[in-house]
């Protein structure tokens, strides 16, 4: 049994070497292939993200509780980009 375990390992031998070469330099690949489209995937959603206006917008109120005044259930999300009441911050003072 010892013998044909011996006589595999020695055939085999001489291919180990390519094939743990091959196989270290495709995970190495992998690997920085996985981070390339992680990092292109946030610079994507972080564009994207900072698009949206309710930050400026004058009904927002900045409260967890109440985001917005106007549209409550859409502030600061991905749909408040198209917001059609969306009206600037003013820095006039109101008496």
């Amino acid at each position: 049994m010892l013998q044909l375990l011996y006589f595999l390992i020695n055939s085999i031998q001489p291919l180990l070497v390519p094939i743990c070469f091959v196989c270290a330099w495709s995970l190495v690949i992998m690997v920085a292939w996985s981070l390339w489209a992680t990092a292109r995937d946030s610079v994507s959603t972080a564009k994207q993200m900072h698009q949206i206006p309710c930050t400026n917008c004058q009904f927002f109120t900045d409260n967890y509780r109440l985001k917005c005044t106007v549209h409550p259930s859409i502030a600061n999300t991905e749909e408040a980009i198209t917001c059609l009441d969306y009206q600037p911050k003013t820095n006039s003072l109101y008496y």
